[in-house]
């Protein structure tokens, strides 16, 4: 078969197939046109999950006649000034984008620039059908009809408009959350499902397009280092979600998806978020265009870094300096629906008789043998455990959480703060406690062990044996103290002294059970923090150990100097705070 030279009508239509594969693509690439175009309002409208119809109208530096002729033409760009295509700083240039949507669509641009005549040129599927005068404000107008409507075999595989009209939705989050400086509206089918305003600070665009809570519930991300600078935001995280479709890169104002955010992300929140949990992040990266490569993808969705461990290190090092700078800090919302549990009911008239007794405090509460021989009416109410004060309660301005008023549950401490009341999960929070104690020993002299005066055999299967075997070494660093003790038992010779003996069976065991789940896709470091984890939580204070005041001041006092103390190691908040307008609410009294 011998060599020929393709039409322009079919090399146009394989372009297309490149840059053009559905009507999100086509979508992104006018919107960023509009971007480059210098706009500050952009309104998108689409039909039917823009299958039908897609239209772009932006208040840009517009276009006259010749120029929209050559923005037509295949590799015509005004965004590469020089053939330095290294340097470039837009967000399009390779010109492809608009003749292949005209090669498979009906692609009509209207367009003015500021103190000029209007323009309009239509193209159907490839061919000019009419060019003329147009009456618009200053910019340009695209709109894009029928998309593959001449191209059975690509339109068949499109998805439903719902499916497409989600993602034209994303492509347009996306570029109005790198871009804050400009407003966008989109409407689909004539409702209205976005609009932005030009002029919000970034952390404010993010909670518009993401979940207006994360307004109150997110850190500042900000890092500098060897010319490339780190911004953004990032939910606390007790702030959290249960899949991953909330995670936002840009590069350079570019939209990009990148496995490098999902790792980094990832080993940032670590031993924060329990693993099928996910935060809410949006991260900005300006990298010297020598230092990224943006051709990589015709639609120029991914980049590849010259230094993606700079880029890594960057991304876990401004997370984790952002979150440990907000301490205890955790989500401090009331759940709506725990308040709406809260309810005034009736209470029946109490009788004089029944009144409660009350006991001087020390004096014999009487026996139960004594109370039945009492009527009804005399018989004293449930009695609550109670402390002699040794010295006056402290005042709960003082500290951020409060001070101790009570236990509830044997698992809930209750405090009295200026601005409210507190409710600490004790176990929750003990467990955040211990592990950064951990942390803090395993960087200095290491963690100590307690030797166990009978040596301990915990029994498992061969398989848990020879994974708990491999790390050995490592766990003793932790002050965990293992020997293979026949082919399905592992003997127990110390265990960690800031956790106490404990239960040593369950912490083995459950040792074994993490290695069986996350052991191979871990690094060294990530495997470290899930035993020490494990470790926390197996020495922590328990739900349903009494505590007495001055242990529940001393947890409530540890928390408010201790990192993250605001989550568990598995994302769950460890206190959450009723403000007095909240409980206010609860009586009626505003």
């Amino acid at each position: 078969m011998s060599i020929r030279r393709l039409p322009e009508h079919l090399v146009n239509r394989i372009a297309a197939g490149e840059v053009v594969e559905r009507p999100a693509s086509a979508l992104k690439e006018i919107v960023e046109n509009a971007v480059d175009a210098g706009s500050r309002r952009i309104a998108i409208r689409i039909s039917n999950g823009g299958l039908d119809r897609i239209e772009v109208s932006d208040d840009g530096c517009g276009m006259d006649s010749s120029e929209i002729a050559l923005a037509l033409e295949r590799h015509a760009t005004s965004k590469l000034p020089d053939d330095a295509i290294e340097n470039v700083a837009t967000l399009g240039f390779r010109g492809e984008a608009l003749p292949s949507i005209a090669s498979v669509a009906r692609l009509s641009i209207d367009s003015r620039p500021a103190g000029s005549d209007g323009w309009n040129r239509t193209v159907d599927n490839g061919v000019t059908v009419s060019e003329g005068p147009a009456a618009l404000p200053p910019g340009t107008r695209v709109i894009v009809e029928q998309l593959f409507g001449k191209v059975p075999a690509r339109r068949k595989f499109l998805r439903s408009a719902k499916a497409e009209y989600a993602a034209c939705l994303d492509v347009v989050r996306r570029l109005a959350m790198a871009h804050p400086a400009i407003a966008f509206s989109m409407e689909h089918d004539g409702r209205r499902v976005l609009g932005v305003q030009a002029g919000e600070a970034r952390e404010d665009r993010v909670a518009a397009l993401t979940d207006r809570a994360l307004a109150d519930n997110h850190v500042i991300v900000a890092l500098e280092r060897e010319g490339v600078r780190l911004s953004g935001v990032a939910s606390l995280p007790t702030y959290h979600r249960g899949v991953g479709d909330h995670q936002f890169l840009f590069v350079n104002g570019r939209p990009v998806r990148d496995r490098l955010l999902v790792g980094a992300v990832r080993g940032a929140y670590a031993d924060m978020l329990a693993r099928d949990r996910h935060p809410v992040v949006a991260l900005f990266l300006d990298v010297p265009p020598l230092e990224v490569d943006v051709n990589v993808h015709p639609a120029k969705t991914e980049v590849r870094f010259r230094d993606p461990a700079l880029i890594r290190g960057m991304i876990v090092s401004g997370l984790r300096r952002a979150l440990e700078a907000e301490g205890f800090r955790a989500v401090q919302h009331a759940d709506p629906a725990g308040l709406s549990a809260w309810r005034s009911e009736p209470v029946s008239p109490t009788p004089i008789g029944a009144m409660p007794i009350f006991e001087a405090a020390g004096a014999p509460v009487p026996t139960h043998s004594m109370a039945d021989r009492r009527p009804a009416f005399l018989t004293p109410p449930p009695q609550a455990r109670a402390e002699p004060a040794a010295a006056p309660a402290p005042e709960g301005t003082s500290f951020p959480l409060g001070v101790a008023r009570g236990q509830v549950a044997r698992t809930y401490i209750v405090a009295e703060a200026e601005d409210g009341l507190v409710i600490v999960d004790q176990h929750a929070a003990h467990e955040r406690l211990t592990l950064e104690r951990m942390r803090r020993a395993m960087e200095g002299q290491g963690i100590a062990a307690q030797a166990l005066l009978l040596p301990e055999v915990v029994e498992l299967d061969e398989p848990a044996c020879d994974r708990l075997e491999a790390r050995i070494a490592e766990l003793k660093d932790f002050g965990l103290e293992l020997e293979r003790f026949g082919p399905a038992a592992m003997l127990v010779r110390a265990t960690p002294a800031m956790l106490g003996q404990g239960d040593v069976q369950g912490l083995v065991s459950d040792l074994a059970d993490d290695l069986a789940a996350y052991d191979s896709a871990l690094s060294l470091k990530e495997r470290l923090d899930l035993v020490a984890a494990t470790m926390a939580c197996h020495g922590s204070v328990r739900a349903g150990r009494i505590l007495s005041v001055a242990e529940m001041n001393a947890l409530l006092r540890e928390m408010e100097i201790t990192p993250r103390s605001g989550q568990c190691n598995h994302g769950r908040p460890t206190w959450v705070k009723l403000g007095h307008g909240d409980i206010e609410k609860l009586f009626g009294r505003k």
